[in-house]
């Protein structure tokens, strides 16, 4: 049974068990973790601090979600406000102003026609309400036989049935037999001898998208639904897509009938520059899925962005019927939604988009300076990610990671 060695640490001010197994911890070497816990006791700004009181840089903001710094008294205060006065109302036949007023906030940040919005409590419940939308879509339509979903290999959606079958990084989906039937996976874009140390886009690639053909020819575009990807997938190391490859993406579903979600759990809200990755790269999907930065990771939050023709496809047979039958007891939680609005206002105020646009090239600079160093075998960027990939070490490739992890904390 794992202990934690307390003789250096003031457990006045921490809350600490002395053993750690009872918590079952996610995505997480449990027992090596145990062993040598790295626990955090605080956290302000770009910092956290540990129970050692030590202080560590929050490089890749917490898990890709704290985009305005942690612990923002804005946020804090807006929270504690809302608690006070209403902590929770459904939003089942039912509502409060929250959702209503954030919805309609979101509407107008977004280009387009994506006017419409679902709220989700995360990024995996934001996905699979997006490949529901897009099923029930075509059935209200009298498409009802486009049920095939298309992902991509090395994809990233989050860990629902939906989104790991959906999604394509192997660890994810061996344990839990076959998943939703009908999935089919788009070839990543990741290639070591075309675009190692590619400073942005990079130029090899674009064609890639037009596997997309031979996947409709295949099944026919009748039978097929929706493809999702993430614009930047950035779970699986960060893999920047070729110029044009998006675009090739759009037109060919265009071309079918077949919506397109993009996954911008982690680059809505600013992390490449612009408020999310359909403006960055001026390619409207039908649908999006968000969550983290929505609320600074301060209350869990995800929401679906949906087009106005989705939305209106539904809204049609007596005023009194229930249009989608989905939801969660959650959605549109008004601590969220506080917490949403209140970050929002940073964003604006604090010009956080426009200051992340700014740095990005000075980021680009500052990363690749890193090429020629021992075991970097790529280096790729955009906006502010980065992915750097060290090579495996012969016979145990997660050891090189854990290594470098631990020695940086």
């Amino acid at each position: 049974m794992s202990k934690i060695d307390l003789s250096k640490i003031d457990l006045s001010k921490i809350d600490l068990p002395e053993r750690l197994d009872a918590f079952w911890m996610p995505f997480t070497a449990n027992r090596q973790f145990k062993a040598k816990p790295r626990l955090m006791a605080s956290a302000q700004g770009m910092y956290y601090t540990t129970i050692d009181d030590r202080q560590v840089l929050d490089g890749t903001a917490g898990l890709w979600c704290v985009n305005a710094g942690h612990c923002r008294q804005k946020i804090v205060e807006a929270i504690h406000k809302q608690v006070s006065t209403l902590d929770f109302a459904p939003t089942f036949q039912m509502g409060h102003p929250g959702p209503f007023a954030l919805a309609d906030r979101l509407a107008k940040m977004l280009p387009g026609d994506l006017n419409h919005i679902f709220f989700a409590n995360s990024g995996s419940e934001a996905v699979d309400t997006a490949l529901k939308i897009a099923l029930a879509y075509h059935r209200v339509r009298g498409e009802g036989a486009r049920t095939r979903l298309i992902g991509r290999e090395r994809g990233y959606h989050g860990v629902g049935f939906g989104g790991i079958s959906v999604g394509g990084i192997a660890p994810n989906r061996k344990f839990f037999g076959a998943m939703l039937p009908g999935v089919d996976h788009l070839p990543h874009t990741h290639n070591l001898e075309q675009n190692a140390f590619s400073r942005g886009q990079p130029q090899w690639g674009a064609h890639l998208a037009e596997e997309l053909e031979r996947i409709v020819a295949l099944h026919d575009a009748s039978n097929i639904a929706a493809v999702i990807v993430e614009p930047v997938a950035g779970s699986t190391g960060v893999l920047i897509p070729p110029v044009g490859y998006l675009q090739k993406l759009r037109a060919i579903c265009d071309k079918y009938g077949i919506l397109l979600i993009f996954d911008e759990v982690i680059t809505g809200f600013g992390r490449l520059g612009s408020g999310f990755a359909t403006d960055y790269f001026g390619v409207m999907p039908d649908l999006i899925t968000v969550a983290k930065g929505i609320t600074n990771a301060t209350v869990p939050m995800g929401a679906v962005f949906v087009r106005e023709g989705i939305y209106n496809a539904f809204m049609h047979g007596a005023d009194s019927a229930i249009e989608l039958f989905h939801g969660y007891t959650y959605s549109g939680h008004p601590l969220a939604c506080a917490a949403a609005q209140a970050t929002l206002d940073l964003y604006e105020e604090e010009g956080l988009f426009e200051r992340a646009n700014g740095l990005a090239s000075y980021w680009e600079d500052a990363i690749h300076s890193l090429k020629g160093f021992p075991h970097v075998i790529d280096i790729r960027n955009l906006g502010l990610v980065a992915g750097i990939e060290l090579a495996a070490i012969a016979g145990s490739p997660g050891r090189t990671r854990l290594r470098l992890h631990g020695a940086l904390f």
